[in-house]
């Protein structure tokens, strides 16, 4: 059995293709520049060109893509954009065309100017890239029995409504339900309204004709499932951990224990410092951290079940490209590396959310997880 996995995040989109048949450590995988930063790259080529510009297409990460698109506006130069597309420099698009001067334009006038202009398509999973880079290599992409993807998605938020309020409640309902990381996890006939992102993802899937069972779930939980299946982080659960995956963009950090989850805070990885990320995560391990404490400093929130202050010594394991961000913390946290590799910590937490959605797909990726069964390459 075969499933592709993919973490797209802001700097780097992480591609695993798992093999029943292979010992994780031997699964094929790629690191390769993100989306937004593809997408960045081709803006940034039509603005030194002096083009007209038109996107078309999904909502998909934003950051480096819409500070482009920023700049080829302010260039002087015409940005067209059609609305999904366009979703992703914000959901309110009167504020895309007023604020940022990008002309919403309608899938019948987009297919007018195609032929007159630069056009980029806006997607965050793009199959027959990827499926070409790994044919380079002899490997055929197309044969897998199920997909899993995972993004960062801050929701659309109502009119009025904080978009960081909006993804904190996100997380605490599904934390409040299961009391797992698994819960951020949705089969794609099944994801919760208003995660538009995660919608976006399952909706160019279809348009891409992959026909197989699809999972999408959140970047950030994705990851810190992953991590414990390190083994180090496994046997400390068992006595209460806290884990902490550092984004380029946002830091989650959650405090776990054998029976799940305690409590979790998430913060923007650029309005911390290693100090205020110790402070936090301190708090939240004394189980006296407050939601204010990080909503009003322009993150999304914290959330403790429990004001029963972890043992000590306190456990921390650390995920993420901006990691080193803990490496001096108070704690002498654990660098995790499940499978010996932290950048697809995301990818080993989508396909543990997969086996728990799709039963019949749980027992080879059970034997997997467990490091039961596999083999090398040469021997399949």
């Amino acid at each position: 059995m075969k499933v592709l996995c993919v973490d797209v995040g802001t700097g780097t989109q992480d591609v695993l293709l798992y093999d029943s048949a292979l010992d994780l450590e031997n699964a094929y995988r790629l690191i390769v520049p993100s989306p937004t930063l593809m997408a960045r790259r081709r803006i940034q080529t039509a603005t030194r060109r002096r083009a007209p510009l038109l996107i078309t297409g999904h909502l998909m990460g934003g950051g480096p893509s819409h500070w482009a698109a920023r700049d080829h506006v302010q260039a002087g130069l015409p940005l067209y954009a059609t609305p999904d597309a366009a979703r992703t420099f914000d959901d309110d698009l009167e504020l895309v065309q007023k604020k940022m001067g990008v002309r919403v334009v309608s899938e019948d006038e987009a297919r007018a100017l195609g032929q007159a202009m630069e056009h980029i398509e806006f997607k965050d999973f793009d199959f027959d890239r990827l499926s070409q880079a790994l044919a380079g290599f002899g490997v055929d992409a197309h044969q897998i029995d199920a997909a899993a993807v995972a993004v960062f998605d801050h929701g659309a938020a109502p009119p009025g409504y904080s978009d960081r309020q909006f993804r904190f409640d996100y997380l605490a309902e599904h934390c409040r339900q299961a009391q797992r990381l698994a819960a951020f996890a949705h089969k794609a006939e099944a994801i919760p309204a208003g995660l538009t992102r995660l919608q976006a993802v399952a909706d160019s899937v279809r348009e891409q004709g992959l026909g197989v069972p699809l999972v999408v779930m959140d970047t950030a939980p994705a990851a810190i499932l992953g991590a414990t299946f390190d083994p180090v982080v496994a046997r400390a659960l068992e006595g209460g951990a806290l884990v902490a995956n550092i984004g380029n963009f946002h830091c989650l950090v959650f405090r776990l224990a054998a029976g799940g989850i305690e409590g979790f805070f998430e913060h923007h990885t650029g309005e911390v410092t290693s100090e205020k990320l110790d402070r936090l995560t301190s708090a939240l391990a004394d189980g006296t951290l407050q939601h204010c404490e990080v909503f009003d400093d322009q993150g999304h929130g914290a959330l403790v079940y429990s004001d029963t202050p972890m043992p000590e010594p306190r456990f921390l394991a650390v995920v993420g490209p901006r990691r080193n961000l803990l490496v001096e913390s108070r704690f002498r946290p654990y660098m995790a590396v499940p499978y010996g590799d932290m950048m697809d910590a995301g990818n080993f937490g989508l396909l543990a959310a997969l086996a728990g959605l799709h039963p019949e797909l749980a027992e080879p990726i059970g034997r997997s997880l467990a490091g039961a069964g596999g083999a090398a390459p040469w021997e399949e």
